[in-house]
């Protein structure tokens, strides 16, 4: 099956978690894909600690995704819950019925044109009704690309794209798609809007059933499972789908990595009051109930702010994005995802979940930050110790997690991984003899300039870096944010701007232990005190008692105190 990866098995519950992972999917796909001519070396990530191989009933070999989905009644748009790629023999023994059948049929959504363009370069399907995948080289992915034969890609435009599979470009396995019915994801009502509702879900025998069989389905597959990453919607009910799913986990599996990241879109509207109180509350209930079940939560964000007092979103030199747009932050957010969970997905030494975790959530600290530069600003003419120098002291990456500004703050412990840059750059092309301009010019290999600019950076602190050639991929569906000066390999311009699109862009992604958090946490604590909850019964109706808001509150204040460096404590 999977030749030694060890494997991850992943959970995406919620809609804008849907953005994020069909962006993720989307730039995995990319990497399988890589023309025959692609100039990086192949074998830097294993795609089958992500990946599954199979096959359908009629013998094609398939390579899917290993995910469990969970999202509400018409989120799906035009794709279909069983996947395209082969029928599932126990979906087609449920309709075996020889009695007398009443056929209900919905109105079948469009297809968007952006997926229309995709179906016929890959396959066709046949009069009865299997899709026919064209050869699949190796078992990894559809055709490679070929300048020959492939036609100009459709490129999704922002007013196309309703939900996220109308730009998702990978086929699912028929067990991944998982709807929760008695939820609607359109309309003023039948939401999945609270904490207590998400919880109540998996309380029901249906869906915990359905969940768990197709948890056994995958996890029975694998040779050595190190464990899951839930992508969960943070700001609405399934905050609390994914407590109970990462209780789950930890009950049956326990000793297996969990690690979650609790996404949230876009800043606070004004004018929006009961959409941001109900964001608050699912927040802090979700990050105390999945921080007391997972190695590790991180929150991901381009908000300013995960309490009630708007801030701007989070700002990138060569980036022009909309904030009010999932299809924009989901991009943006997976990138950086991408380049964070790099450790546990190396073809060579590759560090476990339960071993990153572990180095990052000492003495009870489970909630870390993330932060990313996309794209990593290096001029073709430099080298990293040059770019690194002119970055200066400052925090080098944007804050992802909605923590506010960095500075003044320290770091306990850190993960940083630096990808897509050419090793011809690594180090300096000081002729011998120069001055060296820093430590970092003295160094002899890429590996020891990042490790050494870290250590600069923050003494003393405990870090794991890892410096790849392998880029991040960004060729359509993601969409074109990125400004003029950039090249087709996303380095910034010395010269006039070429004109060619960016097809790949190097990243700085760093997950951190960080006394912001004790800020955020506490100031999240406070905005939850203050609120008056008999003008949100609603919120307490879906199954949450008074006690146990008290009981958060108190764990809140219990999280931050973790955070606490020595400035604080004086404070």
């Amino acid at each position: 099956m999977a030749g030694g990866a060890r494997e991850v098995l992943t959970l995406q519950l919620g809609h804008f978690a849907g953005f994020v992972g069909a962006h993720w999917w989307n730039q995995q796909d990319a990497a399988l894909c890589r023309p025959t001519d692609a100039k990086e070396p192949p074998g830097e990530l294993c795609p089958d600690v992500l990946y599954r191989t199979g096959r359908t009933l009629h013998g094609q070999e398939t390579y899917t995704p290993r995910l469990i989905l969970m999202d509400l009644k018409g989120s799906l748009s035009s794709l279909k819950q069983e996947g395209g790629l082969y029928r599932d023999k126990q979906l087609d023994a449920a309709i075996a019925w020889q009695g007398k059948l009443t056929t209900h049929k919905e109105e079948l959504y469009p297809k968007n044109p952006y997926l229309q363009d995709l179906l016929s370069a890959e396959g066709v399907l046949n009069s009865d009704g299997i899709w026919r995948v064209k050869s699949i080289p190796n078992g990894k992915g559809p055709p490679p690309f070929t300048t020959a034969t492939t036609p100009k890609p459709v490129i999704p435009t922002e007013g196309s794209i309703r939900v996220w599979s109308d730009f998702l470009r990978v086929h699912l396995h028929p067990r991944s798609i998982c709807m929760i019915q008695k939820y609607n994801h359109d309309g003023e009502t039948g939401r999945l809007e609270a904490f207590g509702q998400g919880e109540s879900i998996l309380k029901e025998p249906k869906y915990l059933e359905e969940l768990e069989d197709r948890l056994h389905f995958y996890v029975e597959e694998c040779d050595y499972l190190q464990g899951f990453q839930i992508l969960c919607d943070l700001h609405n009910g399934f905050s609390g789908v994914g407590a109970k799913a990462a209780e789950l986990l930890q009950d049956e599996y326990s000793g297996r990595g969990i690690i979650t990241w609790g996404l949230l879109p876009g800043p606070y509207r004004l004018g929006e009051p009961q959409k941001n109180i109900y964001r608050l509350l699912n927040t802090a209930f979700g990050l105390v109930h999945l921080s007391a079940h997972s190695s590790l939560v991180c929150p991901l964000s381009l908000g300013g702010s995960l309490g009630l007092h708007p801030e701007p979103p989070v700002n990138f030199p060569h980036l022009q994005y909309d904030a009010a747009l999932p299809f924009h932050c989901g991009a943006i957010l997976a990138t950086a995802l991408d380049t964070v969970t790099v450790p546990y997905r190396l073809c060579s030494s590759p560090i476990s979940m339960v071993h990153l975790a572990d180095m990052l959530n000492f003495s009870g600290k489970k909630v870390v930050t993330a932060g990313a530069t996309i794209p990593f600003p290096l001029v073709p003419s430099q080298s990293l110790p040059d770019t690194l120098m002119q970055l200066g002291e400052a925090t080098p990456w944007t804050p992802l997690s909605a923590c506010g500004d960095p500075s003044g703050t320290c770091c306990f412990a850190q993960s940083v991984v630096l990808r897509g840059l050419d090793r011809a750059c690594h180090t300096s092309q000081l002729t011998p003899g120069t001055p060296l301009p820093s430590l970092l010019h003295a160094c002899t290999t890429g590996e020891e300039v990042l490790a050494q600019y870290l250590q600069q950076q923050q003494p003393g602190v405990r870090s794991s870096s890892h410096l790849l050639l392998t880029p991040c991929k960004v060729v359509p569906p993601y969409p074109y944010l990125f400004s003029s000066s950039l090249s087709q390999q996303g380095l910034v311009l010395d010269g006039p701007p070429t004109g060619a699109a960016v097809e790949s862009i190097p990243v700085l992604g760093a997950l951190c232990s960080s006394s912001s958090l004790n800020r955020t946490l506490g100031d999240l604590a406070k905005d939850l005190a203050r609120l008056d909850l008999r003008r949100w019964a609603s919120f307490m109706d879906a199954g949450v008692e008074q006690d146990d808001l008290e009981e958060t509150l108190q764990e809140l204040r219990s999280l931050a105190q973790c955070y606490q460096s020595g400035n604080s404590l004086m404070d």
